[in-house]
């Protein structure tokens, strides 16, 4: 068979790459905007930015990328598994993270392969929205982390507790206050297992936890809805239980604060 096939082939990528790339310059700014016909995150397609300044030429993402992430639920700068899939990343293309924008430079002459590096470095970053389904639960949990510490809310992570049955219960947080002591579990998904786990859990150790603080003990859940249909069977089950339910898409809202306050 003769080998035409493949190299015309090549040459109806290269012409489809060129007819499907689009290209404006923004007067004021002397940016241009290269439209290409790779698909992002959220199915549009990946746009990168163009300078040429002093001989050198400047490419950007403009910051989609790390902000896209963070509307999608993947916040990379507040996880450090996230962060360091992106040091590497970025690493192995050859770009900078300059106030949360992908960018890299170059000249005329290698601008092909730097335009190159900086789309498959974009397409890599956004996968992390579509992480195994094994490490999500805990990306979720640094998420979690990092939200707690941007509320400058003092708790202690991993935290043990032993129970009433003698059974030793580790709860993601725990915010220990004057009135009150909170333990708190990260969802990423509610289920028959993990929500009478976390009941019983934290049922088990509020007696021994009075004894030994002399403080009310309270159990939260912190629960990812984010692209989720929630049962609301287990919503209910938790707040029967007087446990204290935190949506994630509502963790700003002053009266869910109020709940993470000990």
């Amino acid at each position: 068979m003769s080998d035409s096939w493949i190299n015309n082939s090549i040459t109806g990528y290269y012409n489809w790459l060129r007819e499907k790339t689009e290209v404006s310059k923004d007067e004021n700014t002397e940016w241009y905007a290269v439209t290409t016909p790779f698909m992002g995150l959220f199915n549009d397609t990946i746009e990168i930015y163009v300078k040429l300044k002093d001989d050198t030429v400047i490419l950007s993402d403009d910051g989609l990328t790390l902000s896209n992430l963070e509307l999608a639920g993947s916040s990379v700068l507040r996880s450090p598994k996230r962060k360091e899939w992106l040091d590497m990343t970025l690493l192995n293309y050859g770009i900078t993270l300059t106030d949360n924008e992908l960018q890299t430079t170059g000249t005329e002459k290698d601008f092909n392969q730097k335009k190159h590096n900086l789309i498959c470095a974009i397409s890599e970053i956004s996968d992390m929205a579509m992480t195994a389904k094994h490490t999500v639960a805990s990306l979720f949990n640094e998420d979690v982390r990092g939200f707690l510490d941007e509320q400058s809310i003092i708790y202690t992570p991993q935290f043990i507790a032993k129970g009433g049955t003698g059974i030793e219960f580790t709860f993601d947080f725990q915010i220990a206050g004057r009135q009150k002591e909170l333990v708190i579990k990260s969802f990423n998904a509610l289920n028959k297992l993990n929500v009478p786990n976390f009941l019983f859990g934290w049922e088990d150790i509020k007696g021994a936890r009075k004894r030994i603080s002399g403080k009310e003990l309270e159990g939260i859940a912190i629960i990812n809805d984010a692209d989720k249909d929630l049962k609301q069977e287990y919503i209910v089950a938790l707040e029967s239980k007087g446990a204290g339910t935190v949506l994630w898409s509502e963790r700003h809202r002053p009266e869910m604060l109020e709940k993470l306050t000990a």
